[in-house]
């Protein structure tokens, strides 16, 4: 077949242009380079002897039950007035044989009552009501986490949050507002409807229970015996026979021969704060101060 030139020369454009738009290939993009991948936390060795504090023998309660020992410190920079009733109250030997009255699974249990019923209480006046105090630069505080509007952290053995320190200088006092946090073990003054009726019930926590923060008076946080705590008879009122407090004394009232010897890590230890700082990264945006666990040695 004989093609004419110019039919040629269109059909020599057509499959040169037929090869121009042809689609090129695109070139392969190299995928972004990998973040390297956070180190994993690593949890501290055991605390060293400088890691340790000897608690106040006058700031520790030791509550012998029939169903063990539970050791509590308690906190005055939290709750001064709350503290020197309970310092009273197990000095005069007013909680020996007292019931644990009300006791909710998943909650706490409530005891103090010479009546075991929850509507009694000592000769004593009712107790302004302590649910915050004023933490200032001096209260102790060591810092858990900082959340910009407010801060979390410990004051010996109590989980506590407060306003942001940085408001301290805009305050007439120079302080901010604080309250305890109610995790396992905390210790609190029960009460009615008034706020201002706290005389001598009280509760321990077997779970944490945000919802009671800046409505009761928190004074104290068990250091040893959180198993006691938990194991003690459930019921609301418990029924018959209620587990009881056999004795509670303060350590520094106890004979010395019957004294246990309790010490508890501080934490402004260097140890501490690396421990805060394992969990938090463990725990992430989850974490609060009631996943910290304090080291306490009783002999």
């Amino acid at each position: 077949m004989f093609f004419r030139p110019a039919l040629l020369a269109a059909a020599l454009a057509a499959a040169t242009g037929s090869a121009d738009a042809a689609p090129r290939p695109a070139r392969a993009t190299p995928p972004p380079a990998a973040k390297p991948a956070p180190p994993a936390p690593v949890k501290p060795g055991p605390p060293g002897p400088s890691d340790w504090r000897t608690p106040d023998p006058q700031d520790i309660l030791v509550i012998d039950t029939n169903k063990g020992r539970v050791i509590v410190e308690l906190i005055p920079e939290i709750a001064p007035n709350h503290v020197q009733r309970i310092r009273d109250l197990a000095h005069e030997n007013f909680y020996d044989r007292l019931t644990f009255f009300r006791v909710i699974e998943n909650f706490m249990d409530q005891t103090g009552d010479p009546q075991n019923t929850g509507v009694g209480g000592s000769a004593k006046p009712n107790l302004a009501a302590e649910f915050t105090f004023r933490r200032g630069p001096d209260t102790g505080m060591v810092l858990a986490s900082d959340q910009g509007v407010a801060e979390t952290g410990f004051i010996k053995s109590m989980p506590v949050m407060s306003q942001s320190s940085m408001l301290m200088p805009m305050t007439a006092d120079g302080k901010v507002s604080a309250w305890g946090l109610y995790c396992p073990g905390v210790a609190a003054m029960a009460r009615d409807n008034d706020p201002a009726s706290g005389n001598s019930q009280f509760f321990l926590m077997r779970a944490g229970y945000p919802s009671l923060e800046r409505r009761y008076t928190a004074w104290g946080r068990v250091l040893a015996g959180q198993d006691v705590v938990r194991a003690i008879k459930t019921g609301e009122p418990v029924a018959e026979p209620q587990d009881r407090m056999e004795k509670v004394r303060l350590l520094s009232d106890m004979p010395a021969a019957e004294r246990p010897q309790v010490r508890v890590v501080d934490p402004r230890s260097a140890w501490f704060k690396s421990e805060i700082e394992w969990v938090r990264m463990a725990k992430s945006a989850d974490f609060t101060p009631c996943d910290v666990e304090i080291p306490v040695e009783v002999k």
